[in-house]
């Protein structure tokens, strides 16, 4: 099987490289919720820490999001509905990425195979639950519920696909589109919620969902050209596909035409 050429220090390193991003984003978001359930007014620190994550997970949409919060005028710490139902929908996004994770660490071939493919899922698992847990923070500071169910929408695509699953490739295939979706959503958000605490909150978390696609859009490349084996550490780029440096940033500005709308997966 393709999956057993991966080599280890690479999964290894981007695993290690996940965590930083994520915990530089969970920092950010732990600030935006105390500025939020303060009702103060955010500092500007948060600004130099979106760029550098959105940076790293190579999400120029993501950026210009970011810049537009931050050039967008500073409304009070209070939240509207549609800013509960934006936040709930979020969560529902990242209970079903926790769904599909830990039953995809569940199939033989994950469980019984390489240890560090088995850690990457359980680490990205982990930050989706955070990302799960910071959503449903801020919805119910705001007066909202918590959202603990997955978003119905997507669930259904989820309940189709997965008696399909056969192969690594397989789950990396719905793997990305899930994450897609979450980093199409939270950018979108950026510019949908009312207030800049919120807005932080978002654009923390969608540069680490942006990276998880771009890393999952590598190895889906190399995993469907049989070329696996050319995963390695120091990189030959002699030997590499000329697509090798853009597969996993196909586009110059992240898109948001997918973006589940805010009532998609709001507590009803």
């Amino acid at each position: 099987m393709a999956s057993e050429h991966i080599d280890t220090r690479l999964l290894e390193e981007l695993t290690e490289q996940s965590e930083d991003l994520n915990s530089d984003a969970l920092r950010i978001t732990r600030g935006a919720l105390s500025d939020f359930r303060e009702g103060g007014e955010p500092g500007r620190r948060w600004w130099q820490r979106g760029a550098t994550l959105g940076v790293l997970a190579g999400g120029a949409g993501v950026l210009s999001a970011v810049r537009a919060a931050a050039a967008s005028p500073s409304a009070s710490a209070s939240a509207s509905a549609d800013d509960i139902r934006a936040l709930q929908t979020a969560a529902s996004l990242e209970n079903l990425a926790v769904g599909v994770y830990q039953t995809a660490a569940g199939l033989p071939f994950i469980k019984d195979g390489n240890k560090t493919v088995a850690a990457f899922i359980a680490k990205t698992t982990e930050q989706h639950q955070a990302h799960a847990k910071a959503f449903n923070a801020a919805a119910t500071a705001a007066g909202g519920q918590a959202q603990n169910d997955p978003d119905p929408k997507y669930k259904a695509v989820v309940d189709q696909a997965l008696p399909t699953i056969k192969t690594p490739a397989d789950v990396v295939k719905l793997a990305i589109s899930l994450e897609d979706v979450a980093a199409q959503t939270y950018t979108k958000n950026v510019g949908q919620v009312s207030n800049a605490e919120l807005r932080q909150l978002f654009a923390s978390v969608a540069p680490v969902e942006a990276q998880h696609r771009a890393v999952l859009l590598a190895v889906q490349a190399l995993l469907a050209g049989n070329a696996a084996d050319l995963i390695t550490i120091p990189v030959d780029p002699a030997k590499l596909p000329a697509a090798a440096g853009s597969v996993g940033f196909p586009d110059a500005f992240y898109k948001t035409d997918n973006a589940s709308p805010i009532t998609e997966g709001a507590v009803k």
